[in-house]
């Protein structure tokens, strides 16, 4: 026999912190501009960025 489904979803608050949609967004975000400018900064130098930081 099948179990009824809930009729009603309950309306959570966001959390302020942890998970949560702005927090994903804005950690997407600062990482496709961290990419960018690592490949900016290879194009520019034409080194690698771990030479570029005198990591190699």
């Amino acid at each position: 026999m099948a179990q009824p489904q809930p009729t009603v979803t309950p309306q959570l608050a966001e959390p302020k912190f942890g998970f949560n949609d702005y927090a994903e967004r804005l950690n997407g975000r600062a990482a496709m501009v961290g990419f960018l400018l690592a490949l900016a900064i290879e194009a520019a130098t034409g080194q690698g960025l771990l030479a570029w930081l005198g990591l190699m």
